[in-house]
């Protein structure tokens, strides 16, 4: 696999990790996604395709759904 492929499947993992995390972290702590969307300013479809894997998040917008959940930005990529 050369370079360009292996960056690619890593993104492509960082991006199912992220999405797992999310998902994870907003039912721990027992918010709704219209509860966190709300919280991080975004829209509800927009978390259900964070959470599905279906878009990956500025890093901006991961800033603003880690401090809505109250957790690291890091945490939500490992």
């Amino acid at each position: 696999m050369g370079s360009l492929a292996r960056s690619k499947h890593n993104m492509a993992g960082l991006a199912d990790k992220f999405a797992v995390n999310l998902k994870n972290e907003r039912l721990r702590k027992k918010l709704s996604q219209e509860a966190l969307a709300s919280k991080a300013g975004l829209s509800v479809s927009y978390i259900s395709m964070l959470e599905r894997g279906q878009r990956t998040p500025p890093l901006d917008t991961l800033e603003s759904l880690a401090k809505a959940l109250s957790v690291s930005a890091t945490s939500l990529l490992s």
